[in-house]
């Protein structure tokens, strides 16, 4: 049986280099992982707790609490905007945190990883992502990182799938997240 993984892209942007890493982790998972690349973040509304109401829940917002709780684990795929993680990614989180500890984050293995332009590759916004889904009851897995600098560079002319260090990077990531997300269900 597969571990299901969800990868949140806090990029909205078509040519993300973030959304080409979630493709690569996609397509280089390896036997015991299944990643699903969830679509939709943009048609989600900012986190309103007078709109988060049994039976009255955004429907986009209800699609991704779906999504969520089918998932066995999260890989978060986060740029690093000013400093910070994306408002996309912090309002997935926001939402996926309620109802308070019961929401579908909840106690389910959570890694960071990403790329940005800046020589550090988006640390800064991959610290506050893992502290934000850490507080929202996720299982942040703080020793499995990945941030991946000189993103426009790198990527220019290369798909992150068709780099051999990152393929290899990610591959380590999703074996650690499928372990952990493993020993926590049995």
């Amino acid at each position: 049986m597969s571990v299901r993984i969800l990868a949140l892209v806090g990029s909205l942007r078509a040519g993300s280099h973030n959304r080409q890493l979630a493709e690569a982790a996609a397509k280089h998972a390896p036997a015991g992982a299944d990643i699903e690349l969830y679509e939709g973040l943009a048609d989600v509304p900012f986190y309103n707790e007078d709109a988060d109401v049994e039976g009255s829940v955004p429907a986009a917002a209800a699609r991704l609490r779906e999504a969520a709780g089918r998932a066995d684990a999260f890989l978060l795929f986060s740029p690093e905007y000013n400093g910070t993680m994306p408002a996309v990614l912090k309002n997935a989180i926001d939402w996926l945190s309620r109802p308070y500890g019961a929401g579908a984050i909840s106690g389910k293995p959570v890694a960071v990883v990403g790329t940005a332009f800046g020589q550090y590759g988006g640390v800064w916004a991959q610290d506050d992502a893992r502290k934000s889904a850490g507080i929202a009851g996720g299982v942040v897995l703080e020793d499995v990182k990945l941030s991946i600098p000189g993103s426009v560079t790198r990527f220019a002319d290369t798909h992150p799938a068709d780099d051999a260090e990152v393929v290899t990077a990610l591959t380590e990531v999703i074996q650690q997240v499928t372990s952990q997300a493993a020993s926590a269900a049995a």
